[in-house]
């Protein structure tokens, strides 16, 4: 008899439940891990996942929003057996906070909308032949981008959302910044078209976290089960409540560093960095200044986020009563993983947090302030590294087949996700 196992129950480890009848087990109690939503009552702390009536919620997600972006007609047919969907025209920009000025992302393709002086710098530096070595993403940003968009938005940005990292990882796929010089061109004129890889994105019609409970209601899926060290000799998981169950083959979704570290393997290189991110989802009364846009990209800001988004602004039903005066909000801030906060730092951010975004006009009095945090949350990679493939090679000589943007250490959205999972 067959003993096959899939671990973690996101939508990767759905979508492969669905396909394959492979058991699923998750750590935690509900399925979707960070792409789910859950619910808060104003002035409650308490977390509901499911609530069973039409109290006044805000909804909000894990890992901040999560949008489906790049899905092929298969694909989303696939989920629209789960969840009908709503489909969306992105609407992003860059605020730089010294002027109060908000410019349309990309923003290397919308100089319009800058100073003159600086766009016309900007667009010669981006026009120019540019050449160099480039071994960190710092190299590429500033060959790629030049002084003055590196000044006014790159480089601050980068050291935001990588926690400082950039200086020393490898780039990140091109298709996440790109640079078309026609675009720019076009753009300084204002006349850019919507451009970039989440151009256009669907989201659940009734949240993350319906689509993930219909994908877990076709799944076997075993809840509370942590998994905390792997016999890769007797074949043996062993899990925090105690369970053990015996394996041929794994499918994982965890992360390549924690299966790993939980199966005592050696790779000879060191372990590729990641960074955490702690998302404040705010339930507030919407400011005089809150911008209509999905998500805000920042460089700059006191407290130290790098994003502000509005889920209320995709979807009013991120909302109590869907009431236009009232915004659901996300704020990203990234961390080293071996900096995050105690209680007492959260508790002060939350404070800083709310007067920032207020004196930027975004909202007024809040009803709900609540951290999460993603450990595993950007995965970067060491210029020259092949640890990903010799961690992946060392896992399936085990019977271990990673999967996923965790698994395999590769950042992808929802979409890719599902569909790696169908493929198993």
């Amino acid at each position: 008899m067959s003993h096959r196992m899939i671990l973690g129950a996101g939508m990767t480890g759905l979508s492969a439940g669905i396909r394959t009848g492979v058991p699923v087990y998750e750590a935690e109690t509900s399925p979707g891990g960070i792409c789910s939503s859950y619910y808060m009552l104003p002035g409650d702390t308490t977390r509901f996942t499911n609530p069973s009536d039409s109290s006044p919620y805000y909804r909000f997600e894990y890992g901040g929003g999560h949008w489906i972006f790049g899905g092929d007609p298969e694909l989303l047919s696939f989920i629209e057996q789960y969840s009908p969907l709503k489909r969306y025209a992105r609407s992003s920009a860059v605020l730089l906070p010294e002027s109060g000025t908000y410019v349309p992302y990309p923003l290397q393709y919308h100089l319009s909308h800058i100073a003159p002086q600086a766009q016309e710098r900007a667009l010669q530096e981006l026009t120019a032949s540019s050449q160099g070595h480039i071994e960190t993403m710092a190299d590429w940003v500033r060959l790629q981008f030049g002084a003055t968009l590196n000044a006014l938005f790159f480089s601050p940005f980068h050291e935001l959302y990588t926690a400082g990292l950039w200086t020393k990882i490898r780039p990140q796929d091109n298709y996440k910044t790109p640079l078309d010089k026609q675009l720019v061109i076009q753009g300084a004129e204002g006349k850019t078209p919507d451009v970039g890889y989440n151009a256009e994105f669907v989201y659940p019609e009734h949240g993350l976290d319906q689509l993930a409970l219909q994908m877990a209601s076709q799944c076997d899926i075993h809840y509370g089960h942590r998994v905390t060290r792997i016999d890769i000799t007797q074949k043996h998981v062993h899990f925090e409540n105690g369970h053990t169950a015996s394996y041929d083959h794994i499918y994982s979704t965890l992360p390549l560093s924690h299966m790993i570290n939980m199966t005592g393997l050696s790779p000879t290189q060191p372990a590729d960095p990641h960074s955490s991110v702690l998302v404040l989802n705010i339930g507030a009364e919407r400011g005089p200044r809150c911008p209509n846009e999905h998500w805000i990209y920042v460089p700059e800001s006191k407290s130290g986020f790098h994003r502000v988004g509005f889920y209320s602004n995709v979807d009013p039903h991120f909302v109590p009563d869907n009431n236009p005066d009232l915004a659901s909000l996300y704020i990203e801030r990234a961390f080293l993983p071996e900096e995050k906060p105690s209680d007492e730092q959260i508790m002060a951010y939350k404070r800083t947090v709310e007067e920032e975004l207020r004196a930027w006009g975004m909202i007024e009095d809040v009803a709900v302030n609540d951290a999460t945090w993603v450990d595993v949350a950007y995965t970067w990679s060491w210029p020259g590294s092949t640890w990903i493939d010799e961690a992946i090679s060392l896992l399936k000589e085990q019977n271990i087949t990673m999967l996923g943007r965790y698994g395999r250490w590769h950042f992808q959205g929802i979409a890719a996700s599902i569909k790696e999972g169908m493929a198993l």
